[in-house]
């Protein structure tokens, strides 16, 4: 008996859209994304790709291309905000492309959106722009669009990002993002103005990601455009207005929060011409990501956004595209569906909750004031040896290798073999694939 081709609506062209699209079209089914702006283009700045997200690159034949405009960091640094003296480094070139057989990139978050829009495409993911998703019946399922029509599939996939019109729709209530109380001043600079001053031209020359760890904030620097910019993140206090999520930012005002910070710094934020500075938002955890009916589902942000402070949002976007493009590829009866959706929720909801609250635990461990609790975090990164529990958790060998060492094709496999035996709870089995 043939495999079915199913057809799978996605709302939302953003990174994890756009991975499940490529997941679930290499494993041969029909998919349309719904994506309600005008046209495409990702905003942002620099993001970076860990091993568990190369990986996944690597298999869908991207990681050449990827390569091509991002920086290999040769490690992660953190540093102290006083001086930047450094307290802990994880090497990460060559030494954790031996250990996870791919490398870790950072890359502008556009250029990266870009790669899997054509991958998309050479898929055959066709994509509807200014395709406003207004209503869902999780019964047929379908999507009712702005523009009266109604839009069938064999499944709908929510990808529309931290706020989700599709989680509140299946919640049946408002869901606003949660407000975590810290923001992001977000800034690129020219390399080659960074080399006019004798102190910025290390920063420059070996590409590393940089942290500097301080009282209520941090930064967070690295290269991206093949070394030709300098992506720039800094953490501070939110203090927008309580309606205003994204602003025009006041240089000053930015320049006097790190005004006692590690010189080197202060010159960096000296070059900065402009900035804007975003909320940093994420969102409260569900009890489910899917509907009763089995033929929707969450995906991203929509259902698990988290702080940035592990760099692992748009890793676990991609982690998400790569379980469902595997799952598919192992279904065999239009029946399945509600138990392919079980069996992802299972795979990823853990995972990711875990994820939140780890950048819940960075957020703690950056943020601390001089004091006792900081001298003690210093001492454990400067005199100890990484262990379960270190401050520097991509230093952390427990954490790191569940963090970096993620192989969701295996992941599936197991699961999969699991339910074919009846033995997955909460789903069918095998004999659903003959009912």
């Amino acid at each position: 008996m043939p495999k079915p081709i199913l057809h799978v609506a996605i709302v939302g062209a953003g990174l994890a859209g756009l991975a499940a699209a490529v997941g679930i079209a290499r494993a041969g089914h029909k998919v349309t994304i719904l994506e309600q702006a005008k046209e495409l283009a990702e905003v942002g700045a620099g993001i970076q790709i860990p091993p568990n997200s190369s990986l996944i690159l690597k298999r869908w034949g991207l990681l050449d291309q990827t390569e091509l405009y991002s920086v290999r960091p040769r490690d992660i640094v953190l540093r102290s905000y006083h001086d930047g003296a450094i307290l802990s480094t994880v090497n990460m070139l060559p030494l954790e492309e031996e250990t996870y057989g791919v490398p870790y990139l950072v890359i502008h978050r556009a250029d990266h959106h870009r790669i899997l829009v054509a991958e998309a495409r050479r898929l055959g993911v066709t994509i509807h722009l200014s395709a406003s998703v207004m209503g869902i019946d999780f019964e047929k399922p379908s999507v009712h669009l702005k523009d009266a029509n109604e839009f069938h599939a064999d499944l709908i996939l929510g990808a529309d990002g931290l706020k989700s019109n599709c989680r509140e729709q299946l919640l049946g209530r408002p869901d606003p993002p949660h407000f975590t109380g810290d923001l992001a001043y977000r800034i690129v600079v020219k390399a080659d103005d960074m080399k006019k001053h004798p102190d910025l031209i290390g920063l420059t020359e070996k590409p590393a990601v940089n942290y500097w760890m301080g009282p209520n904030g941090h930064a967070v620097c690295y290269m991206v455009k093949g070394g030709g910019l300098y992506n720039i993140v800094l953490i501070c206090p939110d203090n927008l207005p309580e309606r205003v999520n994204v602003a025009k930012a006041d240089l000053q005002e930015m320049r006097d929060f790190f005004e006692k910070w590690d010189p080197r710094l202060r010159t960096l934020l000296g070059i900065v011409q402009e900035t804007t500075k975003w909320r940093l938002q994420d969102s409260k955890e569900m009890r489910s990501w899917r509907h009763r009916a089995g033929k929707f589902a969450l995906v991203g942000d929509a259902c698990h956004a988290t702080l940035p402070y592990l760099a692992q949002g748009a890793a676990q976007a991609i982690e998400d595209g790569a379980v469902l493009g595997a799952l598919f590829s192992k279904i065999e009866s239009r029946t399945q569906l509600p138990g392919l959706l079980a069996i992802y929720e299972s795979l990823r909801k853990g995972r990711t909750t875990k994820i939140v609250q780890s950048c819940k635990a960075v957020r703690g461990v950056f943020h601390l004031h001089d004091g006792e609790a900081q001298r003690e975090r210093d001492r454990q990164l400067t005199q100890e040896a990484p262990f379960d529990g270190f401050p520097n958790h991509w230093a952390d060998p427990v954490f790191q290798k569940w963090l970096f060492d993620y192989d969701a094709d295996l992941e599936v496999e197991c699961a999969w073999e699991r339910y074919k035996e009846g033995n997955f709870p909460g789903v069918a089995g095998h004999f659903a694939a003959r009912l």
